[in-house]
């Protein structure tokens, strides 16, 4: 970028800040409820309700209350959830058989708000690890290795039944090799042709997730180990776009940055290099870390939280899939 510019006095930068008229004049990055994606957590039963302590303000909801939250979040005007599964001990198992069940809680949850919210975008996560005895998001090797064909064969047929119950999104987020192309063809096959595809491209294997695992019920389930064999290494910034480039050739229609603040570098260079739709995901650690210091009266909450979002629009996010999207959304309609 070539900066024109003149000197002090003839040039004082602080002259269009001086009143709110020209600072909204001027301003080179909006948020609206437009860019707001809100993660979801589904878990069995009626009338139920679970608070996820790590992650003060997060609810788990059975599927009847999640129908009530999601008639808030239409008048709200936010365009998609995500739904994430809270997946009883008994139905996990090694081979994840229950990720493909047509009757499964996610399956049931995406039909129910289908019929009831046809305006309300869906997306569902397409991973294992709610589903498996190891909380690792693939089917393992006698040594704990993550077996990449046979995972990737059994996200297609979770995907497939996803699709089947009515998702407008499946958003893979395992980092298996070859999984948008395997879903993608399996996807025009069954004749789901405009079932979009978010793939989580750049997904870091990050210490940011913890709070997550909880709400889902799997960090008892890692019992501590890690997933540095599927997902990205914080070091790397290349390999981003390596693996990006590689999604979109595969049939994604978009991708997602895995986390969000700390990883912004990775959202800015996947939008300027690539010039794909990119979304962000503002993790648990994230949500919890705002939380603590906003419970502890060191941070203001409203002011803290839109800050942190237009960080992600000013980095080219397109989208940000935020535990705040309902609270932001509706700051954002009482400022109207």
């Amino acid at each position: 970028m070539n900066i024109i510019t003149s000197a002090y006095p003839q040039r004082r930068m602080r002259r269009m800040r001086k009143h709110e008229f020209s600072r909204r004049l001027m301003a080179e990055n909006q948020l609206t409820v437009n860019d707001l994606i809100y993660p979801m957590f589904v878990l069995e039963g009626n009338k139920r309700t679970e608070s996820v302590a790590s992650m003060p303000g997060v609810e788990r909801y059975s599927i009847d209350l999640l129908l009530k939250e999601a008639e808030e979040l239409v008048e709200l005007g936010i365009p998609l959830i995500a739904l994430f599964p809270v997946t009883p001990a008994e139905k996990k198992s090694l081979m994840a058989e229950e990720a493909y069940n047509p009757d499964g809680l996610v399956q049931r949850a995406v039909r129910e708000l289908k019929a009831e919210f046809p305006q309300l975008g869906v997306m569902t996560d397409v991973a294992l690890d709610p589903y498996t005895t190891h909380g690792q998001d693939g089917i393992i090797d006698e040594t704990g290795y993550i077996i990449n064909d046979i995972t990737t064969e059994i996200l297609v047929k979770q995907a497939l039944s996803h699709a089947a119950a009515g998702a407008d999104m499946v958003a893979p987020s395992d980092m298996m090799d070859g999984r948008i192309g395997a879903i993608r063809q399996a996807l025009e096959a069954a004749g789901h042709v405009n079932t979009q595809i978010m793939a989580y491209s750049a997904k870091y294997s990050s210490n940011y997730y913890g709070p997550f695992r909880d709400a889902v019920g799997s960090a008892g389930n890692l019992k501590g180990g890690n997933k540095h064999s599927y997902q990205m290494d914080p070091a790397n910034s290349d390999e981003a776009l390596h693996e990006v480039a590689l999604d979109i050739q595969e049939g994604a229609d978009m991708v997602m940055v895995k986390p969000g603040m700390p990883y912004l570098d990775i959202v800015r260079r996947v939008k300027t290099e690539l010039g794909v739709p990119t979304f962000a995901y503002q993790v648990s650690g994230e949500y919890a870390m705002h939380m603590a210091a906003i419970q502890n009266g060191w941070l203001a909450e409203k002011a803290i939280v839109m800050e942190s979002l237009l960080c992600f629009k000013r980095a080219g996010a397109d989208g940000i899939l935020t535990y705040f999207a309902k609270q932001a959304a509706q700051w954002l309609k009482d400022a109207k």
